[in-house]
């Protein structure tokens, strides 16, 4: 068995990489003094066709895997775009994945949404009495409000205000009540994408570390020529090297269709401290000037948060491999 990426593979993290040439540092530090949607960027991938790598070709996607689209938001991430190119583009590449196995065509052309339809008290089960929709959002029932965030700013996060928002019963997908059952499928490629975001993320902290390492002397000699700076940067490559491993066993599970929740999780989990690790290290490698915003690492340092937060928190992650791998009793 081998996780050698195939020519068409190769050639997929070659393309990406060339169109994120096209952004680079400073897009992405004004995006993040400034904020505003990196609407640029977004309709340069979705012109190259990239935002539907991993949806079917009936809809206008190319039907690839979501070892395809792990190796294309890794390839963003690393392009030194980090969470803020990612998150502009992420939703677009595993987010409709619910409808497309449980939608029907009317739906897959609207907007997503969970909501409970059974009170919590009436349910069987906290997961059940959830039902899925696929309908138009009326922001006559809706009120945004934009959460200010430490890091991220070209991409927003809201607070979500929804009242007397009229659904039609022809905008349900599935059954109802089975809403978070569904949105299950959506959740296993998410992790891994954050996953290969973070080793993205990572090794473009990394990357710019060594150069620093490299080129900064001190006393007649450059600082990478020490081992306390050396060995440090050598154990984040290595870690970061076993997290892709993690993100592409995970990813072929699931293009198989074998059960790949423990193994997703595990990815995610891995990559996060492997990548925040190396943004952290990379800021420490740089001394002072890992905190000046010209060298980016510290923009890199703040965004790898994300990573180890979302979409699940690492002791989640814990807890579920306790239970679901390891047999012991659920602890919450």
């Amino acid at each position: 068995m081998t996780f050698a990426l195939t020519p068409e593979q190769l050639d997929i993290r070659a393309a990406v990489t060339r169109l994120c040439e096209r952004f680079g540092d400073e897009y992405w530090l004004k995006k993040d003094d400034e904020g505003g949607f990196p609407h640029e960027f977004h309709r340069a991938m979705a012109e190259a066709g990239w935002l539907g790598i991993a949806m079917p070709e009936a809809y206008g996607g190319s039907g690839l895997g979501i070892t395809e689209a792990a190796i294309l938001m890794q390839a963003v991430a690393e392009s030194g775009a980090g969470f803020s190119g990612a998150s502009a583009i992420h939703m677009n590449i595993f987010g409709l994945h619910p409808v497309v196995v449980f939608g029907s065509d009317e739906q897959k052309e609207k907007m997503l949404i969970l909501a409970r339809t059974t009170p919590i008290e009436e349910a069987a089960r906290p997961s059940l009495g959830m039902t899925l929709f696929y309908t138009d959002l009326d922001r006559r029932a809706v009120e945004v409000r934009e959460i200010p965030k430490m890091g991220r700013k070209a991409v927003d996060s809201n607070l979500l205000f929804i009242d007397g928002l009229k659904v039609p019963v022809e905008d349900r997908i599935g059954e109802e009540g089975k809403g978070f059952h569904y949105i299950l499928h959506g959740m296993n490629p998410e992790r891994i994408l954050i996953a290969a975001e973070a080793v993205g993320l990572g090794r473009a902290a990394l990357s710019r570390a060594a150069r620093y390492a490299k080129e900064r002397v001190v006393f007649g000699r450059p600082i990478g020529q020490n081992q306390a700076i050396q060995h440090p940067l050598a154990e984040r490559w290595i870690e970061l090297e076993a997290a892709e491993l993690m993100v592409l066993r995970a990813a072929a599970a699931y293009d198989r269709g074998d059960e790949a929740g423990a193994h997703a999780n595990a990815a995610k989990y891995c990559a996060a401290e492997a990548g925040f690790r190396a943004c952290e290290t990379a800021v420490m490698t740089h001394g002072g000037m890992g905190y000046a915003r010209e060298y980016h690492v510290e923009r890199y340092f703040r965004e790898i948060q994300i990573a180890r937060i979302a979409p699940v928190s690492p002791q989640l992650i814990l807890s579920h491999i306790a239970e679901r791998v390891l047999g012991l009793p659920k602890s919450y």
